[in-house]
């Protein structure tokens, strides 16, 4: 079964990086992923774009609100 990592442009989410990872899960594409620990303790793997992935680093905030691209605060 599929699971999409994408963010929906509609959710909204905060939480501190776990973990960075990636990969070329279709053996032509680098896809750069960030695990988040939410403030309610729920963890979650988000797709994100290479510059942002670039930026953080474990221990770092990364804020997405509804309509926005993930950022990092």
């Amino acid at each position: 079964m599929f699971t999409s990592r994408t963010p929906g442009p509609d959710d909204a989410w905060e939480g501190i990086v776990e973990n960075k990872s990636r990969g070329m899960l279709d053996g032509a594409n680098m896809y750069h992923f960030v695990e988040i620990r939410r403030p309610d303790g729920t963890a979650m793997k988000v797709r994100v774009a290479r510059g942002l992935w670039k930026s953080v680093a474990v221990g770092d905030r990364v804020v997405k609100g509804a309509g926005d691209d993930p950022v990092k605060a």
